[in-house]
């Protein structure tokens, strides 16, 4: 009995310690110091609680408690500390991360790593170094498995270079959802030294592991992969992983890959056919133009038709015309399937001046969606000569093209003027 009511007041002492937090929540900003007293809590439900309050309030004072409860030793501490530290440099990221979802829907975490994870913040966004090491130390020995993942995304979305170590140290896990999200976050970082790193993942026996690994080492450029992509492309039963190799080889240039661009070229599969001609369009040949712009007018999926309408451009089509490839390329970035790699093309065309001043001419009759998305574009790709682009769209009767016009005109003179 006295152990039962011991039990009672001890839970009717934490319920009365969580109203506390939350009241003091309400209060904003200035109750981060009292706030952050309960960091210091035995009970780690409270603790947790108490980051959960900081992190909502999402102020620059809120980053300090919130890089100290990084190193508790909950790991739900920890998760919800580190979507703190995110949602400040990535404003929503606290209802849209993991935490958050979980919260709202009741799902595990675990579940919610299968979700699409293609956030990242804007360019001209600086993060504090202290935050990064922190996010870095959960990376590499963090409370649970999860806990490292989710710190691994969060590098990713942040950009982290300064992260590579700890990254590099979070692959010595066997965990597959701490594998993946880690090479998602070298994918985002775009550092080719991480290649090496992630090599021996070219082959693992998981899937979805092995995936994201051929996908980056395509991303990172990574010629030194490209006798295991070949391997793999070759020996490999799965349409995925076969897709996913030819993609990569494609991003990295070279002549001795053009025998599988033309294998690729005419093949049942219309993804296979789109990465060849994406490997046609990097080999950079002006003989192959006329053999994409045929392979265009005959295609009719659009998954393929956009490869071959990346190529065409690649290799010098520059006419807007009606239905010419670049034509297609920009009708597509409303398309609901196929946007983004529309957009993906797009970004990488548009690092050359002669396609953008090609482009330029397009935001005349461009549809909102296009101008949306032409300017996110403009933002990550374009030079000096996009910023009278930009203002003209910054002036768009539209309210949400000029809000990603005023943010990618940010993006893009932090990139000219750095």
């Amino acid at each position: 009995f006295m152990i039962a009511s011991l039990l009672t007041l001890t839970l009717m002492f934490a319920d009365s310690k969580a109203a506390t937090i939350h009241e003091l929540a309400k209060q904003g900003p200035k109750a981060i110091p009292q706030l952050e007293v309960y960091l210091n809590e035995e009970d780690p439900p409270l603790r947790d609680e108490a980051v959960k309050a900081i992190a909502e309030l999402g102020t620059s004072a809120s980053l300090a408690p919130l890089i100290k409860a990084t190193a508790d030793k909950d790991a739900d501490v920890q998760i919800h500390a580190i979507d703190g530290l995110v949602n400040f440099y990535l404003p929503g990221y606290i209802k849209t991360g993991l935490s958050g979802a979980v919260a709202k829907l009741g799902t595990s975490i675990k579940s919610r790593f299968a979700e699409v994870n293609d956030q990242v913040i804007d360019g001209y966004v600086q993060v504090r170094p202290d935050v990064i090491q922190a996010i870095g130390r959960v990376a590499r020995d963090g409370a649970s498995n999860d806990a490292r993942a989710l710190a691994a995304r969060a590098l990713g979305i942040l950009r982290a270079d300064s992260a590579l170590p700890d990254l590099k140290e979070a692959l010595t896990t066997k965990d597959s959802t701490v594998l993946y999200e880690t090479l998602k976050a070298f994918e985002k970082i775009r550092d080719p030294k991480a290649a090496p790193y992630f090599s021996y993942l070219l082959k693992d026996m998981n899937d979805k592991v092995q995936s994201m690994a051929i996908e980056t080492a395509g991303v990172l450029g990574s010629r030194d992969s490209l006798p295991t992509l070949r391997e793999v492309l070759q020996f490999s039963r799965d349409a995925k992983i076969q897709r996913a190799a030819l993609s990569a080889i494609g991003k990295i240039p070279d002549p001795s890959s053009r025998y599988l661009y033309d294998h690729y070229l005419n093949d049942k599969d219309p993804y296979l056919r789109g990465d060849a001609a994406e490997g046609y369009a990097r080999l950079k040949d002006p003989n192959d133009l006329q053999k994409m712009e045929r392979a265009y007018a005959d295609e009719k999926k659009p998954v393929a038709k956009l490869g071959f309408a990346f190529a065409a451009v690649d290799l010098g089509r520059l006419d807007l015309g009606p239905d010419t490839p670049l034509s297609y390329l920009i009708s597509q970035l409303k398309s609901k399937f196929y946007s983004g790699v529309s957009q993906g093309y797009l970004v990488e065309l548009l690092r050359d001046q002669k396609v953008r001043e090609a482009v330029y001419p397009a935001l005349r009759d461009a549809k909102k969606e296009e101008k949306i998305q032409l300017a996110q574009i403009f933002g990550v790709s374009g030079q000096a000569d996009t910023v009278k682009y930009l203002e003209v769209l910054e002036a768009d009767p539209s309210g949400e093209v000029q809000n990603e016009a005023n943010t990618a005109m940010r993006t893009l003179k932090s990139r000219i003027e750095h």
